[in-house]
């Protein structure tokens, strides 16, 4: 039997597993790209000469109010610290627009703000020094109401960037399980936008005749895709927007900036990703063992587990999923395992439906994704908490092996499950 060691990150650390290499059908990573070797050049390149829009310089005036939207830490895994020096160096000499008439706005959604310590790692110390850093609150009075989409969801946002004269919204593609990718449009809904604006537009998510997720929606599907399609229009109710869009390759390095047009800058990172990302396989797995990448992208179950989406194109109906997420935040939002009772009272559908919420929904998704797998997480989650759901949790990695039947099993292992999309051939 040939063993060989295989290396999973894990939190800030990492895990190792030996494995019967014959058994093994691949390592699947990304496409490598190389990273910019120089940020600053590369997005000054972008910001001159963008996506169906004229320069940023040209786009902007002195004496123009900026605000300029960022993400928040759940998504820090983009790196924006190594960009925004740059972009506030870019509006102050090549734009002419000073610190005092710039205001940095965090793209929070529906997660609470983090102190002045997180709001630091999110833009350095040098630019929270200099410019007024704000973190977005969904339940705040002061939201603007710029519009309603045709599909009924009434777009209120932030005041800051409702009042600006010019709206920069910096995020990263990347695939995601509700809204087809992330990015572009998302900075606005839901980044920057009130809590019934939030849960009107994902309630989009479940099936309006039976309680599932919506079969419109999901990884990489835009069109047709009532909460992507929704999200547009309401970017596009922001009357001066610009946006930058990163991408990461497959080490979460930086790799390539689509600045410009909200619309179209968005879908040429995302034409990227899927560059990037999309690994053609043979064949689906019995077994896929997968980490999420670490932290930030295990920091919860809310975060981490939106990687079961990504790999489970890879994964046979029935097989067995091994998933490392440490989730030293637990679940993530408080919210997140409150839906444990209404699962087991059997009012699950009707508060839900009647009370959408994010958190709801991720765990409604989780519910769904370990029905149609064996789901094995080696997690800080208590296993009687898990199992409610129909996961099976473990702290310790050799027993979790040792209960898994591996036994002439093909085996697909994914170390970073945020970047990689199975896609079998025959598909």
């Amino acid at each position: 039997m040939n063993m060989k060691d295989y290396i999973f990150p894990y939190g800030s650390g990492t895990v190792t597993l030996s494995l019967e290499e014959t058994r093994v059908l691949g390592v699947l990573k990304g496409h490598d790209t190389p990273p910019l070797d120089d940020i600053g050049k590369g997005l000054y390149e972008s910001l001159d000469a963008p996506v169906q829009s004229c320069s940023l310089r040209k786009w902007t005036s002195s004496g123009d109010k900026v605000a300029l939207i960022i993400s928040d830490m759940s998504r820090f895994w983009m790196r924006q610290d190594l960009v925004i020096p740059h972009l506030i160096h870019y509006l102050n000499e090549e734009c002419g627009i000073p610190d005092e008439d710039i205001t940095i706005l965090v793209a929070n959604g529906t997660h609470v703000g983090g102190d002045e310590k997180e709001l630091r790692t999110l833009v350095t110390s040098e630019i929270y020094d200099r410019i007024r850093v704000i973190n977005h609150d969904c339940l705040a009075e002061d939201l603007v109401t710029i519009g309603v989409t045709s599909r009924g969801t009434t777009v209120r946002i932030n005041k800051i960037a409702a009042m600006a004269d010019r709206v920069i919204a910096l995020g990263a593609c990347t695939h995601h399980v509700m809204a087809g990718y992330g990015g572009g449009r998302k900075s606005i809904l839901p980044g920057i936008s009130a809590m019934d604006t939030i849960c009107h537009n994902h309630a989009f998510a479940l099936d309006p005749e039976v309680f599932r997720s919506n079969p419109l929606i999901g990884n990489s599907v835009t069109k047709g895709n009532p909460l992507n399609e929704d999200m547009c229009e309401a970017a596009a109710l922001v009357p001066m927007l610009f946006t930058i869009n990163l991408v990461m390759n497959a080490d979460m390095k930086l790799c390539k900036i689509f600045s410009g047009d909200c619309q179209a800058s968005w879908e040429a990172g995302c034409r990227a990703i899927d560059d990037i990302y999309r690994v053609n396989v043979k064949e689906k797995a019995d077994v896929v063992i997968a980490s999420c990448g670490g932290y930030p992208k295990d920091m919860s179950l809310y975060q981490g587990t939106k990687t079961i989406d990504n790999i489970e194109p890879g994964l046979k109906t029935g097989g067995t999923l091994i998933l490392m997420i440490e989730a030293r935040d637990g679940g993530g939002p408080a919210e997140y395992f409150d839906w444990l009772r209404p699962l087991e009272d059997g009012t699950f559908e009707e508060k839900l439906r009647n009370h959408f919420t994010v958190p709801g929904y991720i765990f409604l998704l989780n519910c769904e994704q370990a029905q149609r797998y064996r789901i094995m997480m080696l997690t800080t989650v208590p296993e009687e908490t898990l199992a409610v759901m129909g996961i099976e949790g473990y702290s310790d990695i050799r027993e979790l092996m040792k209960q898994a039947d591996l036994t002439d099993k093909t085996i697909y292992v994914i170390p970073n499950g945020a970047t990689v999309i199975p896609c079998v051939e025959a598909d």
